[in-house]
């Protein structure tokens, strides 16, 4: 096995260039399992944890860009405000696996139980992709995640980071496993208030063949609040008979297997009754924030 190690960008897409088949490694929490338990054994890796260019962090213009190699420690240190994200990153292993696992990671393996996954899903990240040459593409998430372990990701290319628009108003993580922490999530739920423009919306993990919206859910609830006239006043309640069918709709949503971890119907029901927590979290915060 050939490995190697660029200083820049640059040096990792030249020998991204040279090398399509080699294999990226940043934290190594899920290339390193797949090695170990020899599920796998690329002909090559190469080390990306050292890239100053994938640890960045950018602002820009109401949008901020998360580079590939940004840590889930440093997500939970640096962006506390983006309280679905942290929520996520902290349910993600142990201390020791936050400290070397990277949202780009998640992006890569694209495994459809990814902790991170569902909220960039929630929040319509654009995935970044480079390759030599300093040419650069962006794609949506749900163009970018394909399958099981299967991205648009083209030979030569490599994560550079995710962006979106930050969205303004109440969000949240959840996850049920077989325990409360270090485990693989059985079923993932983000959901997401965006205030300024009226929308809802929840993206679930664990439960396809990769993240998935509930888009139906997400209209029902948008428009029970604007019926009763929560997007203006936060204290309005919509009410349990405009949002009572929500999680029924997240739950169509799902198309989830039978495996070990858990049967399809209870990872419809799990979905559902995550999804109605949420939103009840999200109505109990928008009137604190109302009434503070």
């Amino acid at each position: 096995m050939d490995v190697f190690l660029p200083a820049t960008l640059d040096e990792a897409l030249d020998a991204a260039a040279a090398h399509p088949e080699v294999v990226p490694i940043a934290g190594g929490t899920d290339v390193m399992v797949e090695l170990n338990m020899d599920r796998g054994r690329p002909e090559t890796l190469m080390d990306v944890s050292r890239l100053p260019e994938l640890r960045e962090i950018r602002r820009e213009d109401g949008s901020l860009f998360l580079g590939a190699g940004v840590t889930y420690t440093r997500i939970m240190r640096e962006l506390p405000e983006l309280t679905a994200l942290v929520q996520a990153s902290r349910s993600v292993g142990s201390p020791q696996i936050r400290n070397r696992g990277t949202v780009g990671g998640n992006l890569g393996t694209a495994s459809p139980a990814g902790d991170a996954l569902p909220v960039l899903a929630a929040w319509d990240a654009d995935i970044f992709l480079g390759r030599a040459g300093g040419s650069t593409r962006s794609v949506r998430w749900d163009e970018f995640l394909k399958g099981v372990k299967q991205t648009s990701l083209e030979p030569g290319e490599l994560i550079l980071g995710a962006r979106w628009h930050v969205p303004s108003g109440p969000g949240s993580f959840s996850k049920i496993g077989t325990r409360n922490a270090m485990v693989i999530a059985v079923a993932s739920v983000c959901l997401q208030v965006d205030e300024p423009s009226r929308s809802i919306r929840v993206a679930l993990g664990s439960v396809a063949p990769t993240v998935v919206r509930a888009r139906e859910a997400e209209t029902v609830a948008a428009q029970a609040f604007e019926d009763a006239g929560a997007w203006d006043d936060p204290r309005a309640d919509p009410g349990d008979e405009a949002i009572g069918p929500f999680g029924e709709l997240v739950a169509e949503a799902a198309s989830p297997i039978d495996d070990v971890r858990g049967t399809a119907s209870y990872r419809k029901r799990a979905v559902s009754v995550l999804a109605r927590r949420a939103l009840g979290w999200a109505l109990a915060d928008r009137r604190a924030g109302a009434a503070a």
